[in-house]
């Protein structure tokens, strides 16, 4: 910034709102104890840099922002002459760290009374007036800030929720296309085969006991037990050597189908009884057409239904289709949380749900409660790094319900375990946290739900519990009838 001095005027500072109430001592000390400087386009001040001077916009338009993560996030944009930044909790000395919490820019030339922190610090402490003034505006340009980050941390959690979301119905999506496409080659060779059995030399109660078997092959399917990888391999060996024993090649080739369906030799011989032996290597392959077209529908089955308990998941997480507030069962939210988070929690993390089923439904905010489990959830697959034991606990605790989440992380320090629900504090690297994650989190529970939101920690074992009333507030119930 190019900063130019110019005169101070008593009049220009009276006409400001901060000022107004000043004595006309009190102005002159300003003007003798300050300047006005005019700073071209750019930056003015740096989030993070020693705060050395209090700002007031005399004319001009600028720009506050926060750094969250890697970003800088425009917080304000305002011409309003008398709006103030910078060292303005000088007069709190050494109990907070004197360092600007926040970046200034001027878009356009701007004039700026300016006043030393010292100078502002020993006048907020004889100038109560000034004081009342500069602590409302420290409050709510406070929760403007909070507001506005806010939504940015929603949003990147939405993101972050929909990349996991497509993700985890890209899987079964693609696994239902190629069941398709190889379902649609499986019937055209049935269609083939039967052509071909039907223009063999096939006695009728041949026929109808080789269609039994299909039935009973097509319905053995769904009973299939399941194999080890070295039980399965050994099946196939034994399948394999039968038909290659009874001359048909490319026993390699049919086995696997018939093992996976729990078809085995004692199977293969009760069609061998049945089937002329020049007519036994069509009867078998298509016996095995069948029972591939079973397989393949099963997992068609099973991929589409996994894409719908992903849609219903994310319907029961967002709460699109449900009023804001209303009774719900918690282990419901949980559990569509969980799901939906399935992709970020990972398979080195594994999942203990310890719930107690009897618990009543309770009134709340079910989109909002679903941001705070994800919150909770988030930090303690972090805390973990991907590698530990997530146990999600709901009980009775006297007059509430209490969620817990507990994890095997290194746990929170006695040192930081005060602050970490203060917004913009975060232990994560630059880029992966707002720090507003807990703060949100807190007040959603505590301000909008009546409830309770605390944290017992220890090397190995770390403890978030959400207390919940079972019953709604007066207030809130007569809002909702409204």
């Amino acid at each position: 910034m190019t900063a130019q001095p110019n005169p101070c005027s008593v009049d220009e500072l009276r006409a400001l709102f901060l000022f107004e109430k000043l004595a006309p001592g009190q102005l002159a000390w300003l003007c003798r104890e300050g300047r006005v400087e005019l700073a071209g386009p750019g930056q003015v001040y740096a989030e993070g840099d020693p705060a050395s001077c209090f700002y007031v916009l005399l004319e001009g338009t600028v720009v506050l922002s926060r750094r969250v993560g890697a970003d800088d996030v425009e917080v304000t944009r305002t011409s309003e002459p008398g709006v103030y930044a910078g060292a303005f909790q000088a007069y709190l000395g050494d109990r907070v760290p004197q360092v600007y919490n926040s970046s200034l820019r001027a878009t356009v030339p701007s004039r700026f009374f300016v006043l030393a922190a010292d100078a502002f610090a020993g006048m907020m402490r004889e100038w109560f007036p000034m004081a009342v003034h500069m602590l409302e505006g420290l409050f709510f340009g406070n929760q403007t800030t909070q507001r506005a980050i806010g939504q940015r941390e929603r949003l990147l959690a939405l993101g972050s929720l929909s990349a996991g979301l497509t993700h985890e119905l890209n899987n079964p999506a693609a696994a239902a296309l190629r069941a398709t496409s190889a379902l649609r080659e499986r019937v055209a060779g049935m269609r083939h085969k039967l052509g071909t059995i039907a223009a063999g030399p096939y006695e009728r109660a041949a026929l109808e006991t080789l269609i039994g078997l299909q039935e009973g092959a097509a319905d053995q399917v769904s009973k299939a037990p399941s194999l080890s990888p070295i039980e399965a391999s050994d099946r196939e060996d034994e399948v394999a050597d039968w038909i290659d024993a009874h001359d048909i090649t490319g026993g390699w080739e049919l086995a696997p189908a018939f093992v996976q369906a729990g078809l085995d030799t004692q199977w293969l011989n009760q069609v061998a009884a049945v089937v002329d032996e020049a007519a036994l290597e069509g009867a078998l392959r298509w016996l095995n057409y069948t029972v591939e077209t079973e397989l393949l529908m099963n997992e068609i089955e099973d991929s589409t239904a996994r894409i719908s308990a992903l849609v219903g998941a994310a319907r029961q997480y967002s709460q699109l289709d449900r009023s804001p507030y209303q009774v719900v069962d918690v282990h419901e939210l949980l559990d569509s949380t969980l799901q939906m988070l399935a992709g970020k929690i990972g398979s080195g993390v594994t999942v203990v749900k310890d719930y107690d089923r009897t618990l009543p439904k309770v009134p709340a905010y079910p989109g909002e409660l679903n941001q705070v489990w994800s919150n909770l959830i988030d930090n303690a697959v972090s805390a973990m790094n991907g590698t530990g034991t997530l146990t999600v606990r709901t009980a009775l605790d006297r007059d509430q319900l209490l969620v817990e989440f507990g994890d095997t992380g290194p746990g929170v320090s006695p040192e930081i375990r005060e602050r970490i629900f203060e917004p913009f504090f975060t232990t994560k690297p630059v880029g992966e946290g707002t720090g507003l994650g807990l703060d949100i989190s807190w007040r959603i529970v505590v301000n909008k739900h009546h409830g309770d939101l605390q944290v017992e920690s220890a090397p190995g074992d770390t403890r978030f519990r959400v207390r919940l009333p079972l019953t709604a507030p007066e207030s809130d119930s007569q809002q909702e009838q409204l």
